[in-house]
């Protein structure tokens, strides 16, 4: 397993190949919603598992803090706690430019394993794209 910052166009289009796997294909969400106006402004990660890339997620800094988005991994690679090392990867990020607070908008069914990272849930839950969410944070 092997994470690491996404530098390069062909990277991108990866993430964004697991990304529509998972959220598109997977959970319903509309591909014109899941990939959005802040891909520029974001940092992406991917998981690499027996060098192929199984899981994404993006950072982008809003209003100090940073916002975790679009955490996935593919369905066939969840048991290999991979989710982990994309959080850490995107908390070193936000580390590295000084931020000292993330929060995230966490599915309902994934809040046990946000919590598992160090993450309180800060609100009710709201839907977001059909799909039961929480508001987490946690300082870095």
């Amino acid at each position: 397993m092997e994470t690491k910052r996404i530098t390069n166009e062909e990277q991108l289009e990866e993430a964004f190949r697991i990304r529509k796997t998972v959220f598109v294909k997977e959970q319903g969400v509309a591909e014109e919603i899941e990939l959005d106006e802040f891909e520029d402004a974001a940092e992406h990660v991917l998981v690499y598992f027996e060098n192929e890339p199984v899981g994404t997620g993006r950072v982008r800094i809003v209003d100090g803090y940073a916002k975790l988005e679009r955490i996935c991994v593919l369905a066939s690679h969840r048991m290999h706690k991979l989710g982990k090392a994309i959080m850490d990867e995107l908390e070193a990020i936000a580390r590295d430019k000084g931020v000292k607070q993330a929060k995230l908008h966490g599915q309902v069914q994934a809040a046990p394993f946000y919590e598992k990272q160090g993450y309180e849930v800060t609100s009710t839950v709201f839907m977001e794209e059909n799909i039961p969410h929480v508001k987490m944070v946690k300082d870095l």
